[in-house]
């Protein structure tokens, strides 16, 4: 088993709180980090028919038999255990833990802000995350690690990843597609999803999407949000400071498996990436999902967006710290040239005067992490690093 690394911040808030609530994509590795960081608590896979309807048919009973807590997986699947929940933890006896996971964000966050506010903490685990395959002693080159993804069970069993990408496109499309919404023809859902992989880390526009996958913009839109719903892709807002009008309005679509993308996109070897068209897309997605990784590891909650004014000047990512910015690039090559700073000086020239811009960060494809023209450029391979340091410099939150 690879060591993650939320586990300590999981363990932290299981010491403050009564419920802790733990969400993510299927086969992050949810189940295995919860049985690791809690063996002596209960464990209850709410998949199972028979437990639900155990649950069902006396739900006081049925707690009755975890005075101490326990592990309830996949607890969407009787959403209403979250009010029997909040009678159970509000009593002043009561001194264990629950741990709740599930895989739909929506339906997970929906739940647990209207039966469990101020009595869970709400943590979520993705993929592996780079930092994490490296300190287990996998050190793949950017190729392959593109290729590959993060998900656990590709490490873990040693299986190629476009069969274990093809099997969990299958589990998705034909499980957790039914159980979130009523798809009609899932084959046009399939090409649905690839057309969004050929628009990973590009402005998401609905109306051409929509005109390619052959469906109307509403459906665009409620397809996104199963997208999101279920943890697959996410869209990344615009920034602005009081100069929205010469700003872009329309949000960045990423996926958070840069694997899954790849896999979407037809790539079934990693040789395929040296001279892909979209390879630098690909990058991007890779690292704005570290980025996103290192945020949430740490049990924090930046925000984060983008940056492109009418004139196409544009940085990656913005990440909001404390009481100022920092602006991040990405860039997939491994030769530096003052031309990669182009976008971020453009940024802090333009919000000088309206937020305070911290130093900018240059991630890339090479492997020194040197000063450029008052920027810190990383190497991929320290983005998590590079962001814990700027959130524990600028805020803790």
């Amino acid at each position: 088993m690879i060591n993650r690394a939320l586990t300590e911040t999981l363990r932290k808030v299981s010491r403050q709180y009564p419920v802790v609530t733990l969400t993510g994509p299927r086969q992050a590795g949810k189940t295995t980090l919860c049985r690791s960081v809690f063996p002596d608590l209960p464990y209850v896979n709410f998949e199972r028919p028979d437990l639900r309807q155990r649950f069902g048919a006396d739900p006081n009973a049925f707690l009755s038999g975890y005075p101490e807590g326990a592990v309830f997986d996949e607890f969407q699947r009787v959403p209403e255990v979250t009010s029997y929940l909040q009678a159970l933890v509000d009593e002043p006896s009561f001194a264990g833990t629950f741990i709740l996971t599930g895989s739909q964000n929506l339906v997970v966050r929906d739940t647990v802000s209207q039966s469990l506010a101020g009595r869970t903490a709400v943590l979520e685990l993705f993929a592996l995350a780079d930092a994490e395959l490296q300190a287990s002693g996998i050190d793949l080159d950017t190729d392959d690690l593109l290729y590959s993804g993060g998900y656990p069970r590709i490490y873990d069993r040693g299986i190629e990843p476009t069969r274990i990408l093809a099997d969990y496109v299958a589990t998705y499309v034909e499980r957790d597609l039914r159980q979130l919404s009523m798809i009609r023809d899932l084959a046009v859902f399939q090409t649905f999803l690839g057309l969004c992989a050929g628009r990973t880390a590009q402005i998401l526009n609905l109306e051409q999407l929509g005109n390619e996958a052959g469906v109307s913009q509403p459906t665009v839109r409620e397809w996104i949000s199963l997208l999101e719903a279920s943890y697959i892709a996410f869209r990344l807002p615009p920034y602005h400071v009081n100069i929205a009008k010469r700003l872009i309005k329309s949000p960045k679509l990423y996926f958070y498996d840069v694997g899954l993308a790849a896999y979407l996109l037809g790539i079934d070897h990693p040789s395929q990436l040296h001279n892909h068209p979209l390879r630098g897309a690909l990058f991007e997605t890779f690292a704005v999902s570290e980025v996103v990784k290192a945020l949430r590891n740490a049990g924090r909650r930046r925000q984060l967006h983008f940056y492109r004014d009418s004139h196409r000047n544009e940085v990656d990512l913005i990440l909001s710290a404390g009481d100022g910015v920092t602006p991040i690039e990405i860039k997939s090559t491994r030769t530096l040239t003052p031309a990669l700073l182009t976008g971020l000086n453009r940024f802090r020239k333009a919000l000088a005067d309206r937020v305070q811009v911290r130093t900018p960060v240059l991630v890339y494809d090479g492997s020194e992490a040197v000063s450029l023209a008052e920027t810190n450029v990383v190497p991929r391979r320290q983005i998590a690093a590079v962001i814990s340091g700027v959130c524990r410099t600028y805020g803790q939150n």
